[in-house]
Parts: C-alpha cells; sequence; structure tokens
C-alpha cells in the first residue's frame, strides 16, 4: 500500500505523489513513514528528507529548511519553510 506524500513551501507545491517511504529530518532525530502510521506532527530541521518510491530503491534526496510534517489519513504532508532546487 503506497504512502501518500506532499512537499509543500508558502510559495507552492513541490510533490504530491505515492511513495513507499519518506524519511524526514525531525527536529528530535530521523523519522520514517509508511503507509498506515499513527497520526504525527513534528518539527523539521535544516536536512535532507529521503523518499523512497519503491521499497528496495535507493533514495532521492531533497534539501529542505526548516517546517513541519504532519502524518494523518491522507498520508504525510511536509511544510517547509524552504526546499533546494
Amino acid at each position: 500500500m503506497p504512502l501518500h506524500f506532499e512537499l509543500v513551501t508558502p510559495a507552492k507545491l513541490v510533490r504530491s505523489e505515492e511513495v513507499h517511504m519518506v524519511v524526514v529530518p525531525g527536529t528530535e532525530g530521523e523519522f520514517g513513514v509508511l503507509a498506515g502510521h499513527a497520526p504525527f506532527m513534528s518539527t523539521i530541521k535544516d536536512g535532507a528528507l529521503k523518499i523512497y518510491k519503491t521499497e528496495n530503491g535507493a533514495p532521492e534526496e531533497i534539501r529542505i529548511t526548516g517546517g513541519f510534517a504532519e502524518v494523518g489519513d491522507a498520508g504525510l504532508t511536509v511544510l517547509a519553510e524552504h526546499v533546494d532546487g
């Protein structure tokens, strides 16, 4: 079952896609989110989001600056202050 993932900045929707897992650089440490994860909210530190499209695939990394991550019924939403690239 895929995870719905959205990456948003104040200016625009950067990504909206179905993925296997996303590893988020939370301020309390990195955490991975898979489909069906319990509802959760965390602040984000500057670092790399690791997006795994498939279970055994290599991750795509996107550098982000600050913000929040929210896991809910709709999936994972990352609200980043800034996205590089």
